[in-house]
């Protein structure tokens, strides 16, 4: 609580007193019971008296009583506006809302009588009424009776303490007779307390600096205050959230910042200007929409204030408030290796390729400090995305993969050109149009090694790889699918994984003619995203059973394509020899036949290993060439193929007898 020696209360008890002894003395009106609750005689005689035309108190009783405490009022005026240079909380809130010296003193009065119980019973005795223990617009103008003083201008609507919203006054009753009071916020924080004002929009976040104010009381910025200069209203857009707060603390250098949502209301809107005062704080709205009219008309009345609008892209000139602005745009949002070193300690890791705000988030997941990225940066992503994909960690390598050798080739080059995009891009300077992302078209039929394909480059490059569930990404209501997209590639774009959209062509197909609003919205579902994906700085695996199924715009974002055939002969003796782990007990079995006979794909002849297995388990034997027809024939059965002779050769009476599955035990 404030004492005696602090000069704001020394001045606004010498005003309070002054007052009180020109009503005792030159009023001759003493202290009664009930006061203002009626009317009697005296009141009304003493009301008149004071009416203009009529007789009031003696001039010279009132003059008197003034003169004699004058002294005693210079002292403690000029003792408290010495104290507005020092660096109290009262001293640091007159200069942060540019306060002249008179609003100072309405604001030091304020503050003392609304923080005293005495106080306020001395100010129902001024105002004659123990219904009005705050001040009164009339007491103030009583009270700073100097014609100079502009009191009661103190608190007018756009007065620096109300423009600031450190003062309220009472919006009904008759004007002389509204009250004046101090927000609860201020008070708070003039006896030291920095909880936040409660009507802050949810969210916010402040961001203290290493300086005080920054301006004198008459708003003058002093000597060596850089980057206080020119506008202060700044429009940032471009990059990441992180990025252009980084550019903000470089446009004021030491200030402090209150970050938030754009409010939503004019209790939130007064809770910002507020508290931003209080803290002599840079505010820093983030929100991709421009503020309301509401909104617009507080940036330009706070003219005290520096005010930042962080969008992601460009905001509508209309919406703008009525001050001069700056507009700035982040190029970049990627985390530079001053970033790196600032956050993790360290430089950065190529295989990753992290905006600022990512980074810091890595590293409050990032759990042994010592350890590697991977699970951090895993982590990131998974949050978002394991409601819209499946998550595959890589186990296969180059070895499992069986196909041609110029297949094989592209799909090693695939890996190389997101290894080496750094060196392209960033060393050698070729251009990154559209972006320095990789799209891969996958076409073929089913079990051909597109998933195979696409896991092994995932692993061969260190990252997970996000099979896009269709069924939780494709919407029925119109937008929902692009949100939903959305979600996916920004997750994507944090972890640095591949991105695998199985039967791609739901999503990624032609537009069709616009015959209905489905239609429309369809199409501009493929419109958005051909967008994302030439944003899109990762790599995206696109597979697909008919590549013709694929709108030519894709087609044209295309880096790679793979065309995945049934296997020949040889090709299919290699995988039926991979199916069979080392370890698998197998007995006499001929793969030099079913790899001849049996024209199939990869994934088929993995489910035709896998079936004779079981079935060979349940006999408790060894696996022969018995299990395996007869799992080729469940296959067939599957895909509703016919079995021939010419196919099955000397098997055919086996896999056409009604009794042909395993005994039972």
């Amino acid at each position: 609580m404030a004492t005696r020696a602090d000069p704001a209360t020394v001045l606004a008890d010498v005003l309070l007193q002054r007052e009180a002894l020109v009503c005792r003395l030159a009023e001759g009106r003493p202290p009664r019971d009930f006061a203002g609750m009626f009317v009697g005689p005296d009141d009304l005689d003493r009301i008149l008296a004071t009416l203009p035309g009529l007789d009031g108190p003696a001039p010279e009783l009132t003059a008197a009583v003034r003169e004699r405490t004058e002294p005693e009022l210079v002292r403690a005026r000029a003792a408290f506006r010495a104290a507005l240079d020092g660096d109290s909380p009262f001293a640091a809130l007159v200069r942060a809302a540019r306060l002249t010296p008179p609003d100072a003193e309405v604001l030091a009065l304020l503050d003392a009588v609304e923080t005293s119980p005495a106080r306020q019973r001395l100010v129902a005795y001024l105002q004659d009424s123990v219904q009005l223990p705050q001040l009164t617009i009339a007491t103030l103008v009583r009270i700073f009776a100097d014609p100079e003083h502009p009191a009661e201008r103190c608190v007018a609507p756009e007065s620096p303490l109300r423009r600031a919203e450190l003062v309220e006054v009472a919006t009904t009753g008759p004007w002389a007779t509204r009250a004046c009071w101090l927000a609860t916020r201020v008070v708070w924080h003039l006896r030291g307390d920095s909880s936040p004002d409660v009507d802050l929009p949810a969210g916010t976040v402040r961001r203290p600096g290493d300086r005080d104010g920054v301006t004198s009381a008459n708003g003058v910025l002093p000597d060596g205050a850089a980057g206080d200069a020119g506008p202060d209203l700044l429009l940032v857009h471009g990059g990441d959230r992180e990025s252009r707060l980084r550019m903000v603390e470089r446009r004021w250098p030491g200030r402090g910042l209150l970050i938030c949502a754009m409010p939503a209301s004019t209790a939130g809107w007064a809770a910002v200007v507020r508290e931003a005062t209080l803290g002599n704080l840079v505010v820093v709205l983030s929100s991709d929409a421009p503020p309301d009219a509401a909104g617009a008309d507080v940036l330009a009345r706070s003219t005290h204030l520096a005010w930042v609008i962080s969008s992601a892209g460009e905001l509508p000139l209309e919406s703008l408030p009525a001050r001069p602005w700056q507009e700035l745009r982040v190029a970049s949002g990627e985390a530079d290796p001053e970033d790196w070193r600032q956050v993790l300690g360290t430089d950065p890791d190529p295989a990753y390729r992290l905006s600022r705000g990512q980074l810091r988030l890595v590293a409050a997941a990032r759990r042994d400090t010592a350890g590697p990225l991977g699970p951090a940066v895993r982590r990131l992503a998974g949050g978002y995305l394991e409601k819209l994909a499946v998550r595959i960690r890589p186990r296969r390598t180059w070895d499992d993969l069986v196909l041609p050798t110029d297949d094989a080739r592209q799909l090693r080059e695939l890996a190389a050109r997101h290894r080496r995009r750094g060196v392209v891009y960033g060393d050698w300077r070729f251009p990154p149009l559209p972006s320095t992302g990789i799209v891969a078209l996958f076409s073929g039929a089913s079990g051909t090694g597109k998933t195979l394909a696409a896991e092994v480059v995932a692993g061969d490059l260190g990252l997970d790889l996000y099979k896009v569930d269709l069924s939780s990404v494709v919407s029925k209501y119109i937008g929902e699918t692009e949100k939903n997209l959305e979600r996916i590639f920004v997750a994507a774009g944090a972890g640095d994984l591949v991105l695998f959209f199985d039967e791609a062509d739901a999503l990624f197909g032609k537009r069709s003619e616009v015959s209905d609003a489905r239609d429309r919205y369809a199409n501009i579902e493929v419109a958005y995203l051909l967008q994302r994906l030439e944003s899109y700085d990762g790599l995206v695996v696109l597979a697909t059973n008919l590549q013709r199924n694929i709108d030519q715009a894709f087609l044209r974002r295309i880096s790679v394509a793979v065309d995945f055939v049934l296997p020949e002969e040889p090709q299919r003796r290699a995988i039926w020899e991979r199916s069979f782990p080392s370890t698998a007990p197998v007995a006499d079995l001929d793969l030099d036949f079913v790899a001849r006979q049996f024209k199939i794909s990869g994934g088929l002849i993995h489910n035709a290993a896998l079936g004779a297995a079981f079935l060979a388990a349940e006999e408790e034997d060894v696996i022969t060439m018995r299990h395996v027809i007869l799992a080729i024939k469940r296959e067939f059965q599957k895909l509703g193929r016919l079995r021939t002779e010419a196919e099955f050769e000397r098997y055919f009476d086996l896999v056409n007898r009604d009794a042909d599955a395993a005994p039972t035990r």
